[in-house]
Protein backbone atom coordinates (compact mmCIF):
# COMPACT_ATOMS: atom_id res chain seq x y z
CA UNK A 1 0.00 0.00 0.00
CA UNK A 2 2.68 2.11 1.27
CA UNK A 3 4.44 1.50 -2.59
CA UNK A 4 0.69 1.89 -4.51
CA UNK A 5 0.25 5.67 -2.50
CA UNK A 6 3.78 6.49 -3.20
CA UNK A 7 3.04 5.85 -6.87
CA UNK A 8 0.12 7.49 -7.06
CA UNK A 9 1.56 10.92 -5.60
CA UNK A 10 4.43 10.58 -8.18
CA UNK A 11 1.50 10.78 -11.10
CA UNK A 12 0.11 13.74 -9.64
CA UNK A 13 3.24 15.44 -9.46
CA UNK A 14 4.32 14.59 -12.65
CA UNK A 15 0.54 15.43 -14.23
CA UNK A 16 0.82 19.08 -12.43
CA UNK A 17 4.29 19.74 -13.55
CA UNK A 18 3.66 18.83 -17.22
CA UNK A 19 0.19 21.38 -16.66
CA UNK A 20 2.28 24.14 -15.39
CA UNK A 21 4.87 23.60 -18.14
CA UNK A 22 2.51 23.52 -20.93
CA UNK A 23 0.70 26.96 -19.07
CA UNK A 24 4.21 28.58 -19.27
CA UNK A 25 5.00 27.18 -23.30
CA UNK A 26 1.37 29.07 -24.13
CA UNK A 27 2.22 32.29 -22.09
CA UNK A 28 5.46 32.37 -23.72
CA UNK A 29 4.32 31.58 -27.45
CA UNK A 30 1.23 34.66 -26.43
CA UNK A 31 3.57 37.29 -25.60
CA UNK A 32 5.56 37.92 -28.86
CA UNK A 33 2.06 38.02 -30.48
CA UNK A 34 0.70 40.67 -27.91
CA UNK A 35 3.84 43.06 -28.15
CA UNK A 36 3.43 42.61 -32.19
CA UNK A 37 0.27 43.84 -31.85
CA UNK A 38 0.63 46.32 -29.24
CA UNK A 39 3.81 47.70 -31.97
CA UNK A 40 1.29 48.22 -34.54
CA UNK A 41 0.19 51.87 -35.36
CA UNK A 42 -3.22 53.03 -36.26
CA UNK A 43 -2.62 55.77 -38.99
CA UNK A 44 -5.31 57.82 -40.77
CA UNK A 45 -5.12 59.89 -44.18
CA UNK A 46 -5.80 63.15 -43.83
CA UNK A 47 -9.13 64.55 -46.49
CA UNK A 48 -10.49 67.18 -47.84
CA UNK A 49 -12.09 69.11 -44.93
CA UNK A 50 -9.90 67.44 -41.71
CA UNK A 51 -9.50 69.50 -38.83
CA UNK A 52 -6.75 67.71 -35.95
CA UNK A 53 -9.66 68.35 -33.77
CA UNK A 54 -12.10 66.63 -35.85
CA UNK A 55 -10.14 63.63 -35.99
CA UNK A 56 -9.50 63.58 -32.26
CA UNK A 57 -12.71 63.33 -32.22
CA UNK A 58 -13.65 61.37 -35.07
CA UNK A 59 -11.13 58.83 -33.25
CA UNK A 60 -12.55 59.57 -29.76
CA UNK A 61 -8.71 60.62 -28.39
CA UNK A 62 -7.30 63.86 -26.99
CA UNK A 63 -5.95 67.02 -28.99
CA UNK A 64 -3.32 66.59 -26.80
CA UNK A 65 -2.21 62.89 -27.24
CA UNK A 66 -3.35 63.17 -31.27
CA UNK A 67 -0.46 66.45 -31.41
CA UNK A 68 1.89 64.31 -28.83
CA UNK A 69 2.13 61.35 -31.68
CA UNK A 70 2.37 63.13 -34.69
CA UNK A 71 4.69 66.05 -33.40
CA UNK A 72 2.63 68.75 -33.40
CA UNK A 73 2.96 70.23 -30.13
CA UNK A 74 3.17 74.04 -31.03
CA UNK A 75 0.58 73.90 -34.44
CA UNK A 76 -2.13 71.91 -35.84
CA UNK A 77 -1.66 72.25 -39.42
CA UNK A 78 -2.03 69.36 -41.36
CA UNK A 79 -2.45 68.43 -45.28
CA UNK A 80 -4.34 66.81 -47.27
CA UNK A 81 -3.09 62.90 -48.10
CA UNK A 82 -0.70 63.13 -45.02
CA UNK A 83 -0.77 59.94 -42.85
CA UNK A 84 -0.99 60.98 -39.26
CA UNK A 85 -0.45 58.15 -36.59
CA UNK A 86 -3.20 57.74 -34.01
CA UNK A 87 -2.94 57.09 -30.31
CA UNK A 88 -3.18 53.55 -29.21
CA UNK A 89 -6.38 54.10 -27.67
CA UNK A 90 -7.98 55.60 -31.05
CA UNK A 91 -11.47 53.78 -32.51
CA UNK A 92 -11.05 52.96 -35.86
CA UNK A 93 -13.45 51.08 -37.80
CA UNK A 94 -12.19 49.94 -41.41
CA UNK A 95 -15.91 49.08 -42.09
CA UNK A 96 -16.99 52.49 -41.16
CA UNK A 97 -14.09 53.66 -43.19
CA UNK A 98 -14.99 52.17 -45.89
CA UNK A 99 -19.26 52.70 -45.86
CA UNK A 100 -18.12 56.33 -45.38
CA UNK A 101 -16.14 56.34 -48.52
CA UNK A 102 -18.50 54.32 -50.70
CA UNK A 103 -21.43 56.82 -49.59
CA UNK A 104 -19.39 59.42 -50.52
CA UNK A 105 -18.46 58.34 -53.73
CA UNK A 106 -22.40 57.00 -54.84
CA UNK A 107 -23.23 60.86 -53.98
CA UNK A 108 -20.73 62.21 -55.94
CA UNK A 109 -21.98 60.24 -58.94
CA UNK A 110 -25.59 60.66 -58.03
CA UNK A 111 -25.04 64.20 -58.14
CA UNK A 112 -23.05 63.72 -61.28
CA UNK A 113 -26.18 61.72 -63.18
CA UNK A 114 -28.91 64.43 -61.62
CA UNK A 115 -26.87 67.63 -63.12
CA UNK A 116 -26.60 65.49 -67.05
CA UNK A 117 -30.00 65.16 -66.81
CA UNK A 118 -31.03 68.64 -66.06
CA UNK A 119 -29.08 70.00 -68.26
CA UNK A 120 -30.89 67.22 -70.87
CA UNK A 121 -33.79 68.43 -69.94
CA UNK A 122 -32.58 71.96 -69.93
CA UNK A 123 -31.93 71.44 -74.15
CA UNK A 124 -34.85 69.21 -74.86
CA UNK A 125 -36.81 72.32 -73.36
CA UNK A 126 -34.95 75.04 -75.44
CA UNK A 127 -35.04 72.96 -78.74
CA UNK A 128 -39.22 72.34 -78.23
CA UNK A 129 -39.41 75.93 -78.04
CA UNK A 130 -37.79 76.95 -80.75
CA UNK A 131 -39.48 74.40 -83.10
CA UNK A 132 -42.82 75.27 -81.41
CA UNK A 133 -41.72 78.92 -82.87
CA UNK A 134 -40.85 77.98 -85.73
CA UNK A 135 -43.92 75.79 -86.23
CA UNK A 136 -45.93 78.43 -85.38
CA UNK A 137 -44.71 80.72 -88.08
CA UNK A 138 -44.84 78.73 -90.46
CA UNK A 139 -48.51 77.54 -89.58
CA UNK A 140 -49.28 81.40 -89.62
CA UNK A 141 -48.02 81.59 -93.15
CA UNK A 142 -49.75 78.81 -94.72
CA UNK A 143 -52.90 80.36 -93.35
CA UNK A 144 -52.97 82.38 -95.98
CA UNK A 145 -52.84 81.44 -99.75
CA UNK A 146 -51.46 82.42 -102.90
CA UNK A 147 -49.85 85.67 -103.33
CA UNK A 148 -51.09 86.79 -99.66
CA UNK A 149 -48.68 84.69 -98.00
CA UNK A 150 -46.28 85.02 -99.80
CA UNK A 151 -46.81 89.11 -99.19
CA UNK A 152 -46.73 88.39 -95.69
CA UNK A 153 -43.17 86.65 -95.75
CA UNK A 154 -41.76 89.57 -97.93
CA UNK A 155 -42.79 92.33 -95.36
CA UNK A 156 -41.35 90.30 -92.11
CA UNK A 157 -38.01 90.12 -94.41
CA UNK A 158 -38.23 93.54 -95.43
CA UNK A 159 -38.95 94.89 -91.95
CA UNK A 160 -36.53 92.04 -89.78
CA UNK A 161 -35.25 89.80 -91.34
CA UNK A 162 -37.57 87.30 -89.91
CA UNK A 163 -36.70 87.54 -86.78
CA UNK A 164 -39.12 87.39 -84.13
CA UNK A 165 -36.21 89.41 -81.50
CA UNK A 166 -35.53 92.02 -84.08
CA UNK A 167 -35.74 95.52 -82.46
CA UNK A 168 -35.32 99.09 -83.95
CA UNK A 169 -36.00 101.75 -81.24
CA UNK A 170 -39.44 101.62 -80.57
CA UNK A 171 -40.41 98.89 -82.71
CA UNK A 172 -39.86 95.06 -82.26
CA UNK A 173 -40.03 91.60 -83.61
CA UNK A 174 -40.48 89.96 -87.11
CA UNK A 175 -43.26 92.75 -87.95
CA UNK A 176 -41.64 95.85 -86.18
CA UNK A 177 -44.77 96.60 -84.48
CA UNK A 178 -44.98 99.17 -81.77
CA UNK A 179 -43.66 98.09 -78.68
CA UNK A 180 -46.97 99.31 -77.12
CA UNK A 181 -49.37 97.35 -79.93
CA UNK A 182 -47.56 94.40 -78.67
CA UNK A 183 -48.70 95.31 -74.55
CA UNK A 184 -45.81 93.79 -73.37
CA UNK A 185 -45.78 90.42 -75.22
CA UNK A 186 -43.31 89.28 -77.36
CA UNK A 187 -43.86 85.89 -77.83
CA UNK A 188 -44.31 84.58 -81.62
CA UNK A 189 -47.77 84.13 -81.32
CA UNK A 190 -48.81 87.60 -79.98
CA UNK A 191 -46.45 89.05 -82.30
CA UNK A 192 -48.53 87.24 -85.80
CA UNK A 193 -51.76 87.95 -83.64
CA UNK A 194 -51.29 91.60 -83.57
CA UNK A 195 -49.67 91.99 -87.38
CA UNK A 196 -52.32 90.02 -88.45
CA UNK A 197 -55.05 92.49 -86.66
CA UNK A 198 -53.07 95.65 -87.40
CA UNK A 199 -52.83 94.70 -91.55
CA UNK A 200 -56.44 93.27 -91.72
CA UNK A 201 -57.92 97.06 -90.00
CA UNK A 202 -55.58 99.25 -91.80
CA UNK A 203 -55.48 97.61 -95.29
CA UNK A 204 -57.50 94.76 -95.82
CA UNK A 205 -55.06 92.12 -96.75
CA UNK A 206 -51.54 91.85 -96.82
CA UNK A 207 -51.36 92.17 -100.43
CA UNK A 208 -52.62 95.56 -100.12
CA UNK A 209 -50.19 96.15 -97.11
CA UNK A 210 -47.09 95.07 -99.59
CA UNK A 211 -48.38 97.99 -102.37
CA UNK A 212 -48.35 100.34 -99.77
CA UNK A 213 -44.82 99.26 -98.88
CA UNK A 214 -43.33 99.49 -101.98
CA UNK A 215 -44.52 103.33 -102.36
CA UNK A 216 -43.84 104.34 -99.32
CA UNK A 217 -40.89 102.13 -97.85
CA UNK A 218 -42.88 101.41 -94.86
CA UNK A 219 -46.87 100.06 -93.95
Amino acid sequence: MLFATAAVAGLFVAGGASANADQTANASAQQPQQQAKATVKKTVTVQSGDTLWGLSQKYNVSLSSLRAVNDRVNTDLIYVGEKLTLPSSATVSTDQKTVASTTSQSATKQQSVTQTQQQAQSQVQQQTQAQSTTNYSQSQSSSYTGSSSSAKAWIANRESGGSYTASNGQYYGKYQLGAAMLHGDYSAANQERVADQYVAARYGSWDNAKSFWLQHGWY
